[in-house]
């Protein structure tokens, strides 16, 4: 499915801000976690996916402490996940991602972006169906084969496996990301994970045109900079 280049390319179909902007997206992150299934990581795998994750991309372990520990008090935060999805500059297919604590806040943000960009908010499922949302596995130095057989033997729901230039990308369903997971830790105990994550994959790329290119970045950074973003998924090509 050439799904490995879309892993390798994932700054062209998953965008992220600054240094401040990752942390506050963890910081999020972690406190729901902690919050809805406890603040002990052993017996929490959401949060400890979480602080692994945020570990690779360099969070510091104050911002990841801090999330926790503020999650364990009493009262705090109600976040709500949304979700918006629409076409951006050049008919590009776009989903975002949002956690807030104030919904109107949230859309009246996001609706800017679009608004300003010659952007159209679509309605829920408008362009969704032009992605694959699939948990990702990649890690090097195992046989692909071998990663396979283990996945089947641990009744696994493989969607797709790619192996190029030494790079296995494992691609399962995300109620399988916890399983698939744990099946590559028990079997490969040295494993490296590269890539752990549920994201949403396009299907098929849209051309962006050289005169559609700057008001498209704009767009991106518009929502970037939008405190409850999480994450944005396109399909423009960029190259």
């Amino acid at each position: 499915m050439g799904r490995a280049f879309e892993v390798r390319k994932v700054s062209m179909a998953k965008t992220a801000g600054q240094k401040s902007k990752l942390y506050s997206k963890y910081g999020k992150q972690l406190y729901v976690a902690a919050k809805n299934g406890g603040a002990d990581p052993s017996a929490n795998l959401v949060l400890r996916g979480l602080i692994e994750k945020a570990k690779r991309e360099q969070v510091p372990g104050h911002v990841i402490e801090k999330a926790i520990e503020k999650a364990s008090g009493l009262g705090g935060e109600d976040f709500v996940a949304l979700r918006y999805e629409g076409y951006g500059p050049g008919s590009c297919a776009v989903i975002v991602d949002c956690l807030t604590g104030n919904n109107n806040r949230t859309i009246t943000d996001v609706r800017n972006c679009f608004t300003k960009t010659n952007s159209k908010m679509g309605a829920p499922g408008s362009v969704i169906h032009s992605f694959d949302h699939l948990a990702i596995f990649s890690f090097r130095n195992i046989e692909g084969d071998a990663v396979l057989e283990a996945l089947l033997s641990a009744d696994v729901d493989v969607s797709d496996m790619e192996s190029e230039e030494g790079l296995v990308t494992v691609f399962t369903p995300p109620a399988q990301s916890n399983k698939t997971k744990t099946a590559l830790l028990e079997t490969f105990p040295a494993i490296s994970l590269e890539v752990e994550e549920i994201a949403f994959i396009p299907a098929a790329r849209v051309e962006i045109s050289p005169e559609d290119r700057p008001l498209f970045d704009k767009f991106i950074g518009m929502l970037n900079d939008c405190d409850d973003v999480q994450d944005v998924y396109h399909n423009a090509n960029l190259i």
